[in-house]
């Protein structure tokens, strides 16, 4: 079926231009809240600026919402240029959207109907990571998998509700439904994509944490599955290659942030050693790497 030719002509009257910049700004200060302060966490050995607060004594879930919100306010100069790494990595795969679309995609074709985008079968190898974690733990009662499954998902729902959130501003088209990338501002759901935003989420997760000795293979399985989640998504042409790489880099840079916060070396730490004449009590906290 052919789409009508007026499909792209909005694009190029001057006042459609306007809604489209205000809603670009928009897109990236909502971007920047979710990522920025968050994407180079996990890499601020020698930083710059304040570090995210590790978690107190008593850790809580509105304790870990408010630094993540938060966290745009406090990014150091790393930080920003991380930003500006992923704001940049999708303004190049927004160029070659439609190119990855006809490659990998239907096509430049559009359906007459909603076509089957797999939504569940391909939420499920990143659902199959956090549920294995969690039940592994449980089985062989450890408690650092069941953590470690806690962290997954707390990573995936953050980075959900703020992909959720630039949802709601961006409005971009689905590929189905219009076979532009252009449409933005139009209502519709595209950009990010959650899927694609909770896989990298998780997938980071279980790359990261563990001991060393089967890094290699944790990273293999942790990224492997979440760069997976991206192909199928465009493959069903459920969304643009940009849309994936938005995505991805929400749901990095949320795991590092939880993982980052979570890290047993920022808690500090209770210490009874030997001393002359008794015992000698002593507390330590590091306060920077």
């Amino acid at each position: 079926m052919s789409t009508p030719s007026s499909s792209r002509d909005p694009t190029s009257t001057p006042h459609a231009r306007w809604p489209r910049a205000a809603c670009a700004h928009a897109l990236l200060a909502a971007l920047a809240a979710a990522t920025l302060g968050a994407s180079c966490a996990h890499a601020q050995a020698a930083s710059e600026g304040p570090e995210p607060e590790a978690k107190s004594g008593k850790p809580g879930i509105g304790a870990d919402i408010k630094a993540y919100i938060t966290a745009p306010l406090h990014a150091s100069g790393k930080q920003w240029i991380a930003f500006g790494a992923v704001v940049g990595g999708i303004a190049v795969a927004h160029h070659y959207d439609e190119d990855v679309r006809n490659h990998i995609g239907p096509g430049p074709a559009v359906p007459a109907e909603k076509p089957d985008t797999h939504d569940s079968n391909d939420a499920l190898p990143a659902a199959l990571m956090l549920g294995g974690t969690w039940a592994a733990g449980v089985m062989f009662e450890n408690p650092d998998a069941r953590h470690e499954a806690g962290t997954m998902f707390e990573a995936a729902a953050f980075s959900s509700v703020a992909g959720f959130a630039l949802k709601e501003i961006a409005g971009r088209e689905r590929p189905y439904v219009s076979g532009d990338p252009n449409h933005w501002s139009s209502g519709g759901d595209s950009f990010p994509s959650l899927h694609v935003t909770a896989a990298f989420a998780i997938g980071t997760v279980f790359a990261e944490s563990g001991n060393d000795q089967f890094r290699w293979l944790r990273r293999v399985l942790g990224y492997g599955v979440a760069a997976g989640t991206a192909y199928e998504r465009i493959k069903h042409d459920a969304h643009w290659f940009s849309d994936t790489v938005a995505g991805a880099g929400i749901g990095v840079a949320t795991a590092r942030f939880v993982m980052k916060r979570d890290d047993p070396r920022k808690r500090g730490s209770l210490a009874i050693t030997p001393a002359p004449g008794g015992v000698a009590l002593s507390y330590t906290v590091a306060l920077r790497e």
